[in-house]
């Protein structure tokens, strides 16, 4: 056993039986390579990685492997979902010098931590193309042993190339709707009209882009940018990448018609998609209590939002209360073997053994699943197509699709990481918070309040101002927090708070919002991935773009801009603004890559807008949460006079009645008792 035994991290205890000599990132492993006079190699990869996986069985637990690396080497393994900053840095270096990224991501570095060669995956042996991971190895070996003074000066350049890459915004602006409107354009350039989504295949869950354009509707009634979000999460609901039987989205969609997924199922994929179509419902105004079986519109966004809230729950829930950051895409086959997908795939003579005939017809023609298959072996992945198959009551349906699930429940299951993440569960609170609150599932409520409090006992040090980045079975780990883990669980806190009128959790979002301005942000207004007191890496990493999750600097943006709102206080919304700077600049170019910073862009043109809700009334209450106006926040108080949040001073009952009153734009409006009232003036 390795240096990994007693980690936090699930990936880096995957290889902690290694033959590799495996350190964790730490100076006590630079330190050693500048003892040896050796590189080292950094592997960076996360749990659910399939190809991590394959590179694993075929290189680090072959012994032949193990002897070149522990010789030459000193080999570093890092979990990227643990060290995010880490990750970021060499991320972009292999992406600048080899014009693409992934994972895993192999990088060799001097022992002071500058990158001179770079790949991600490679194969035991030549293949297409690419040199085996042992050539590359004795080729490394020989390049730092004989021409040392080159790889110094490759090493050097590199680095002072990527330390140099710092944003500034000189004089930052905030987007006004002209920004907007060039984002929808370039949006609707990029629309699969035929199939739903951005761009070709793969295809990824564009959930920030769709919050976007559901707050960009709600604001301007763009029917357009209505349409592209429910032709979307039709789409994906109908698709192979949503988990038809048991609920929650695969990581992407192979192919171009979200029909084969990459099977890994992520925490913060379901949580944001679960908070979009939940959006979605809610946008349907009138038509938000349609109820039907598997068919489009309101209907299906209830069920997918409820589905997926039901899959975090069931499947992602820790023992403390916390959600795990994802299932593996790999489980076992039933072969002695591990594959993609088997736990997911079905053949039609699966369907029979756990149906019989007549009901696997019927299941077969509904989910697609033929003799030629649509994935490995002739297997189908589940689909829901419109118009597929005869028709049937729904009765019928439902008990196929709950014996199906049932027997699929019974094969080995995909491995679960069990790591923590800080900013994945502020997502997942956010999520659950407003879907049981939307619904009237007052247990999803509760799966979002134990996970904050899971957040703020485990994760927060520095009372109350700080996280760590991730915990394992109630044991916090040791990488402090970046931007995104404080500004997304403040996020979460926010959104729990406007549901529950709990006030803790808006204390505690403003002490870590306190954090992001005091330790993240720049006096011109740009933020930093990381703290100032943070280690030191090659570079300060600083990325205003979105990817799989919000990126920190637009999360903090809108965190800032929500607890303004809350607080009055101006400092915050000026700091909001001056973040947004960044999004005037990209939103004609790049906005695929900027939906959750144009949708706080959205919120900021839209108001401030603010509903307090005082006394006993859940109808009002209610009625104020289900409001489309982008960035609405909502305060709820009791009739006692104690404002316990600024939003809600001066509030009383009318004529003894609970009320609510509303203010946009820094004016207020008559407060109003009646819940239909309530909805009219949030829709003026």
């Amino acid at each position: 056993m390795n240096r990994l035994a007693g980690v936090t991290s699930p990936y880096l205890l995957q290889h902690a039986d290694n033959p590799v000599d495996w350190w964790p990132w730490t100076p006590e492993a630079f330190e050693e390579a500048r003892r040896r006079d050796v590189p080292v190699l950094l592997s960076v990869g996360y749990a659910a990685c399939h190809w991590c996986h394959v590179m694993a069985r075929e290189s680090f637990e072959d012994e032949a492997t193990a002897r070149l690396m522990n010789a030459h080497f000193v080999s570093v393994k890092v979990d990227r979902e643990e060290r995010p900053d880490v990750d970021a840095v060499y991320m972009e270096a292999v992406q600048a010098a080899t014009g693409q990224g992934g994972w895993p991501m192999t990088v060799f570095l001097t022992p002071d931590a500058e990158p001179f060669y770079f790949g991600t995956y490679f194969p035991p042996a030549p293949r297409h193309g690419m040199p085996s991971f042992p050539q590359v190895l004795e080729g490394v070996r020989t390049a730092w042993e004989d021409r040392r003074e080159e790889v110094a000066d490759v090493a050097s350049r590199i680095s002072a190339d990527l330390a140099g890459r710092t944003l500034s915004l000189a004089a930052p602006q905030v987007p006004g709707a002209e920004e907007m409107g060039a984002a929808l354009l370039g949006l609707t350039k990029d629309f699969d009209a035929s199939r739903g989504g951005f761009g070709g295949a793969p295809k990824f869950p564009p959930s920030m882009v769709l919050e976007f354009l559901l707050r960009h509707h709600a604001r301007t009634g763009s029917e357009g940018a209505l349409q592209m979000v429910e032709a979307t999460c039709e789409a994906m609901a109908r698709g192979g990448i949503y988990d038809q039987l048991g609920g929650g989205f695969a990581r992407y969609s192979v192919d171009a018609e979200w029909v084969v997924p990459h099977f890994e199922k992520m925490l913060y994929d379901n949580a944001l998609l679960c908070r979009v179509y939940a959006h979605l419902w809610r946008a349907g105004g009138a038509s938000r209590s349609e109820v039907g079986e598997a068919g489009g519109g309101a209907a299906q966004a209830r069920r997918v939002a409820l589905e997926t809230a039901d899959f975090l729950v069931r499947e992602l829930r820790t023992r403390e209360g916390g959600f795990a950051s994802a299932l593996d895409a790999d489980s076992d086959d039933g072969h002695g073997g591990h594959a993609e997908g088997a736990y997911y795939v079905w053949t039609p003579a699966q369907l029979a053994e756990v149906l019989g005939e007549e009901d696997a017809a019927l299941a077969a023609a509904r989910f697609r699943v033929t003799d030629e298959g649509t994935f490995e072996g002739g297997a189908s992945v589940l689909q829901l197509r419109e118009g597929d198959g005869p028709p049937a009551d729904a009765a019928r349906v439902e008990s196929v699709r709950r014996a199906l699930f049932e027997a699929r429940s019974a094969r080995p299951r995909p491995a679960r990481d069990e790591k923590v993440v800080s900013a994945w569960n502020g997502l997942a609170v956010a999520a659950l918070a407003e879907t049981g609150a939307y619904f009237e599932r007052p247990d999803l409520v509760d799966a979002a309040r134990a996970a904050a409090r899971l957040l703020a006992d485990v994760h927060t040090v520095g009372e109350g101002r700080r996280l760590v980045r991730t915990s394992r079975e109630g044991v916090p780990g040791t990488s402090a927090g970046v931007l995104e883990d404080h500004a997304d669980v403040a996020e979460g806190y926010l959104a729990l708070y406007a549901v529950t009128g709990e006030t803790e959790w808006l204390r505690r979002a403003g002490l870590l919002l306190d954090t992001v301005l005091e330790h993240f942000a720049a006096d011109d207004g740009t933020l930093y991935d990381t703290a100032d007191d943070a280690e030191q890496l090659i570079r300060r990493p600083q990325d205003p773009t979105d990817n799989a999750v919000p990126s920190g600097w637009n999360a903090a943006a809108g965190a800032l801009l929500t607890y303004a709102a809350y607080t009055g206080d101006s400092r915050y919304r000026e700091a909001a603004e001056r973040a947004l700077g960044v999004v005037r600049e990209l939103a004609s170019r790049v906005p695929r890559f900027l939906g959750w910073g144009l949708a706080v862009g959205e919120a900021l043109l839209d108001g401030p807008r603010e509903v307090a809700v005082v006394g006993a009334s859940p109808a009002l209450h209610r009625a104020a949460l289900l409001s489309t106006a982008p960035g609405a926040v909502v305060a709820v108080g009791d009739a006692s006079g104690e404002a316990s949040v600024p939003l809600l001073e001066g509030r009383g009952l009318v004529d003894g009645r609970p009320a609510a009153y509303v203010c946009r734009g820094f004016v207020c409006a008559a407060p109003v008792t009646d819940p239909d009232a309530l909805e009219t003036a949030l829709n003026e």
